[in-house]
């Protein structure tokens, strides 16, 4: 009952508090012409045409799984890996940070692959994703040095600008999140102090981890690693032509505000819902774009992508539905 209340906690936490910057952000805003950007100054041909790389970076996730679970000697299939996926992120939008065990509890059901392992090859591709990101967000940050910068200016990230301007009661939010942060080591160190008591468990997990060092196609993994990102980003990019206010924005606009919406979803809230949308909405601001045209963008294109995920998890349903599965026994097929 005690699990049950802090898994519901958590999940409430994640709501309202995207609730809460989502109303912030929206409180003001007129809703009745949602109809007619929708339907007279959107082009739903470039949304369209950006669908089939939000699908393919979540079949290319699925394919480059199946690849980190063979050197740990399980091979699910590969259209149970890529079902996972897709049941994983639609999961992820009920509560956040799910999607992660509901893959690997997939692949566990229909392929019988073992659940410590599967957990541990995900804790790498995220460690290599997050690599990943870093890197282009270091070259993004060097290139486009004057738009963060300003950035940071106008949402008083700076660090000194930051100490100087708070006052008692940002004092004591600073102290409450600190202390947030304090729980919430403990709470994870205390869960890891319980895996480890089971040798399998750990055993599973750190033989997954260390899967990429013999991963068998090293080309294809990075090819697939590079396939994933830059399928997110032109299902992103696209979206930029499908409105008046951004269509002439450039490549580089469009990954910066990429990766400064990559890195907001990091907070808990489903599909980075509010986090997501205002640090893209700022950053557009910043390249010129008004802020109702801001508003209108950030909010049709998460809502879209979002129902594209919402179908995927669906169609990965059904195909799941549908689909045999094998015995922890039998051999093992693609």
């Amino acid at each position: 009952m005690k699990k049950t209340l802090c898994h519901i906690l958590k999940v409430a936490l994640s709501l309202i508090l995207g609730g809460a910057i989502l109303y912030w952000m929206y409180r003001d805003f007129d809703f009745h012409r949602m109809e007619h950007v929708l339907f007279h100054e959107m082009s739903w041909t470039w949304m369209l045409l950006s669908f089939p790389f939000g699908i393919m970076a979540q079949a290319f996730r699925g394919w480059r799984w199946r690849q980190t679970l063979e050197p740990v000697g399980e091979k699910p299939r590969t259209a149970v890996a890529i079902n996972s996926v897709f049941l994983s992120y639609a999961a992820s939008l009920i509560i956040p940070r799910i999607g992660e065990f509901a893959r690997c509890g997939v692949l566990k059901r229909w392929d019988g692959v073992s659940f410590p392992k599967a957990l541990g090859t995900v804790v790498t591709e995220r460690a290599i994703d997050s690599t990943l990101i870093l890197v282009v967000t270091g070259v993004t940050l060097l290139c486009q040095f004057s738009i963060f910068d300003t950035f940071f200016k106008k949402t008083g990230t700076r660090v000194d600008e930051m100490l100087a301007s708070f006052s008692s009661t940002g004092w004591m939010v600073t102290a409450i999140c600190g202390v947030a942060v304090i729980i919430l080591l403990w709470y994870l160190l205390r869960s890891m102090a319980i895996y480890n008591k089971v040798k399998g468990i750990f055993l599973g997990l750190w033989q997954g981890v260390l899967s990429v060092r013999y991963v068998k196609n090293v080309p294809l993994f990075i090819g697939l690693t590079a396939a994933i990102w830059l399928s997110y980003f032109l299902h992103y990019y696209l979206t930029f032509f499908c409105f008046d206010a951004t269509s002439h924005l450039g490549m580089s606009s469009a990954l910066v505000t990429f990766i400064v919406g990559s890195i907001a979803v990091v907070v808990p809230t489903p599909n980075g819902a509010g986090p997501w949308h205002f640090a893209v909405k700022t950053m557009l601001m910043l390249y010129g774009v008004g802020a109702n045209d801001a508003l209108f963008f950030v909010l049709v294109v998460h809502s879209v992508q979002t129902l594209l995920v919402v179908l995927l998890g669906v169609y990965a349903w059904l195909a799941l539905s549908f689909t045999r599965k094998r015995s922890a026994m039998a051999p093992h097929t693609a």
